[in-house]
Order: C-alpha cells, then sequence, then structure tokens
C-alpha cells in the first residue's frame, strides 16, 4: 500500500485534519503536563478528601472535649479527676497505689 493510496483512507483524512492535530496535542499537553493537569487534579482530590476526613475525626474530638471541660467544671469532678490521672493528694494524706500481677509487664524468665 503506497502513500497516495493511504492518502485517500477516510480516517486518515480525518487524522491529518489541522483541527484534529491540534486538539490532539492540545489535551495530552493539558492532561500529562500542563502545571494543572489531570494527574495534579486527582492528586488534590486525593489530599482534599484525606483532609476532610481528618477534620471530621477532630471536630469529633473536640466535641469530647468540650463534654469533658462541661463534666470538670465543678470542683468535685476536677478533684476526682487530678486524683485518678495524675495522684494529686491533699496535704496530711497518703496515697496507696495497688497494682495486680496481672496488670504489670514483668518479663518472665
Amino acid at each position: 500500500m503506497g502513500f497516495k493510496e493511504l492518502k485517500q483512507k477516510k480516517w486518515f483524512k480525518i487524522l491529518t485534519n489541522m483541527y484534529v492535530l491540534v486538539l490532539t496535542i492540545f489535551v495530552v499537553w493539558m492532561a500529562f503536563f500542563d502545571t494543572n493537569s489531570l494527574l495534579i487534579h486527582l492528586e488534590l482530590r486525593k489530599e482534599i478528601k484525606k483532609l476532610e476526613q481528618q477534620k471530621e475525626f477532630l471536630k469529633n474530638e473536640i466535641t469530647l472535649d468540650k463534654k469533658v471541660l462541661k463534666k470538670l467544671s465543678t470542683p468535685e469532678e476536677l478533684e476526682k479527676f487530678a486524683r485518678e490521672k495524675y495522684y494529686m493528694k491533699k496535704e496530711n494524706e497518703e496515697i496507696f497505689l495497688i497494682e495486680y500481677e496481672d496488670s504489670l509487664d514483668i518479663k518472665k524468665e
């Protein structure tokens, strides 16, 4: 098949049309090489989705912290929290920490 016969084919005429060539080059450029390419948009979309999930997680954490703060607004609850978490005590008071064997991290040899 020679070049003259190839030029007569309908698909060859369509593909060698100047508009089709320019459009093809433009689409390839925009999809892969441009600074705002399709690949960059896909990466940014993944990052946005990840950040939105993190935002929801942090909103839930904020609501839990607000509940804890509301609970600790009374002096009795604040004292209970300080005693349990930080082992604080009043003056002239002794604290005894009781640890059970199953809660200790002892390596058995």
